[in-house]
């Protein structure tokens, strides 16, 4: 056995005594030897089963208002900055969107996210989304998620009291990174609008980008500023360049480099869904077993926002496949 596997055990161990690791040793984790990632990944298996059990959360969203958003985030091809040449739409009617969540919950899918392309609600826009929830709870009866944007307090509350679960904001980039991704707002906006949600109630889900640029480091940055959040689920998206965009030519991660993140973050937030999202199709195909065998526990089916997926088949027979259930 060698030293860092020992290391690594060691952690493991810490973790599952209900301890935390200490950033410096993140920093050593995240840095082992592709030698000892099977290692890694292995532990961070073992944390995800004994403190999450064999449950993989399955999720499905819409994008509910595409295209012409005010923001310029670098990566997203929604950004009406850009040139990308998306099909775009105004806010979907209520029974298109109460159409596709009962198709979601048919397929055996347990929740459905409205997202939303644009800085935050109007007060217009905020009516449309409520009236759009108590028809999926009235006509359909999947829990709801939400992905709206900034958001103030009495928005927050009202979603809590519409029984919307969860609430999506993601941090997107490392904060040494933010400025190079994005300069219509800053990091500390995603900060705030994370502490409102978790002010009114509302479970939080939030996560990141990897693969923007940014360094391994910064990839370990953002992932122990996330476990300061605590949330109850992070997404970890995988950059798919989008013709358009100043990310449109980017270095890909390897695989490794992505087993390597979801276990570390996985230590840090050991009881988190750890959910992976944009790109796991495009960079790991037939590896996608690995990730859900090395401390990812959920997905997104179905596809994204601008991009397509596995259809929940796909992905059914897959975590069935491995031994896990959804």
């Amino acid at each position: 056995m060698t030293s860092e596997t020992d290391f690594i055990i060691s952690c493991r161990d810490k973790v599952l005594s209900g301890k935390k690791i200490s950033q410096e040793e993140a920093q050593r984790l995240i840095s082992v030897s592709d030698d000892s990632l099977c290692a890694l990944s292995g532990a961070a298996n073992e944390i995800t089963r004994k403190l999450c059990g064999n449950l993989v959360d399955v999720e499905a969203l819409i994008n509910a208002k595409k295209g012409k958003c005010q923001e310029d985030c670098s990566f997203c091809s929604q950004s009406a900055f850009y040139k990308t040449e998306i099909d775009t739409y105004k806010l979907l009617p209520p029974d298109v969107i109460a159409k596709n969540a009962m198709l979601a919950k048919e397929d055996g899918v347990k929740s459905f996210c409205l997202v939303c392309a644009w800085r935050g609600p109007t007060e217009k826009d905020f009516e449309q989304i409520t009236s759009i929830i108590k028809k999926i709870n009235e006509d359909v009866g999947i829990e709801v998620n939400c992905s709206l944007g900034f958001i103030n307090q009495d928005m927050a509350i009202k979603l809590k009291k519409l029984g919307v679960k969860r609430y999506n904001h993601n941090l997107e980039a490392p904060r040494s990174f933010f400025s190079k991704i994005c300069t219509t707002h800053s990091y500390d906006d995603r900060m705030k609008t994370n502490l409102i949600v978790k002010n009114a109630g509302l479970e939080l889900c939030c996560g990141g980008i990897i693969g923007m640029g940014e360094t391994r480091m910064q990839r370990l940055e953002l992932g122990l500023d996330l476990a300061g959040l605590a949330p109850e689920e992070c997404p970890i998206n995988m950059l798919v360049p989008q013709k358009g965009t100043p990310l449109e030519i980017s270095t890909r991660l390897s695989v490794s480099e992505i087993l390597r993140t979801i276990a570390v973050f996985r230590f840090l937030m050991p009881r988190t869904i750890l959910k992976i999202a944009g790109g796991r199709e495009v960079y790991l195909a037939n590896d996608q077993e690995k990730v859900l065998l090395g401390g990812a526990n959920g997905i997104i089916t179905g596809g994204y926002l601008t991009i397509g997926g596995n259809s929940p088949t796909d992905d059914f027979q897959m975590i069935s496949k491995i031994g896990l259930e959804a």
